[in-house]
């Protein structure tokens, strides 16, 4: 298993990852294109990847123009292993070297993500749009727990 900075030549795997999840499935995949994904990689933030075999299963993405995790997914068979804690925690870990200004993320209620996030430390802030939740972290809080 190897975690390692994203690349512009990981975006077709990263993109399989993204549509093999069984919740906070895109409505319209078309939504979230590979140009979107070069922008976040090499314009306003950057991106980890953690593979096996040279395929990518999980992947995450922090946003440094927004304030905002743009993207943290595996692929379902790969959850329960602390894969997705390893990217969370190598992404925010150069998120806050980078800025003191607190970050944050959306997903669905009731979700798994729900339940990681929380017991990541996030702060729920509110609710982000129709359905979903609004999450923060403070750089504080998260100098606290390393």
């Amino acid at each position: 298993m190897i975690f390692r900075e994203a690349r512009i030549d990981d975006i077709p795997q990263i993109q399989v990852v993204r549509h093999a999840v069984k919740e906070n499935i895109l409505s319209d995949p078309s939504l979230v294109t590979d140009q979107d994904c070069i922008e976040y990689l090499t314009v306003r933030g950057k991106g980890w990847v953690c593979e096996i075999d040279n395929q990518i299963i999980g992947f995450s993405i922090a946003d440094l123009k927004d304030n905002n995790i743009w993207a943290l997914f595996l692929k379902p068979e790969f959850e329960k292993r602390g894969i997705g804690r390893q990217l969370h925690d190598q992404m925010l870990n150069w998120y806050f070297s980078k800025k003191t200004e607190t970050v944050w993320l959306s997903t669905t209620p009731g979700t798994k993500a729900d339940q990681f996030y929380r017991r990541c430390g996030w702060t729920e802030t509110g609710n982000y749009g129709t359905s979903q939740i609004r999450f923060e972290m403070t750089f504080e809080k998260w100098s606290d727990s390393r």
